[in-house]
């Protein structure tokens, strides 16, 4: 037997996180993922599928995901059934995740300053790493050292799969087909 989803699309409202009365985070969101092919106006469907999802990951989803955010989400469905308060039975249908991954930096969906820079620490003398008080970060070199080497070094500079626009010379020996 195999039961396994894979999607990636955007939630449609900021995750609910709630927790149960013996403590375990339980967090709650839905995903619009969008269908692969166009209806007869030439626009795209989606599908708005409820996810839930469990413990820590839980409190990372509701802290850094908001309406709008990218996400992939690996896990599996479920069928559940209750009674409502008229005593009617309600079926539902979810994914229950095993991991959401995030997909972009928080600020490209809006939310919050994110630069992924841990020097960054606002003359708190901490070397922006948490409980470190001292000047040298935890890996043990100097952030001004770091803040000297890392001038006038681009995103681009790091990425050896970045397109300078020269032709690539690889043999043929090296391709896998």
């Amino acid at each position: 037997m195999l039961n396994r989803v894979v999607l990636v699309g955007r939630l449609t409202k900021d995750p609910e996180l709630r927790y149960t009365p013996s403590g375990v985070a339980v967090a709650t969101f839905t995903l619009a993922v969008n269908r692969t092919f166009t209806n007869n106006q030439g626009e795209r469907e989606a599908d708005f599928l409820n996810c839930v999802i469990w413990r820590k990951q839980a409190e990372n989803v509701a802290n850094f995901l908001k309406k709008g955010s990218l996400a992939g989400v690996d896990g599996r469905l479920q069928s559940r059934s209750y009674e409502d308060q008229t005593g009617k039975r309600v079926f539902v249908t979810e994914v229950v995740a095993e991991s959401v991954q995030f997909l972009e930096p928080r600020s490209a969906s809006g939310g919050g300053n994110n630069n992924n820079n841990y020097n960054n620490n606002n003359n708190n003398n901490s070397g922006g790493y948490p409980g470190n008080s001292g000047n040298q970060n935890p890996f043990g070199s100097d952030q001004n050292q770091n803040q000297q080497r890392n001038q006038g070094r681009t995103s681009f500079d790091d990425d050896p799969f970045a397109n300078d626009g020269k032709p690539i010379d690889i043999s043929d020996d090296d391709l896998p087909f």
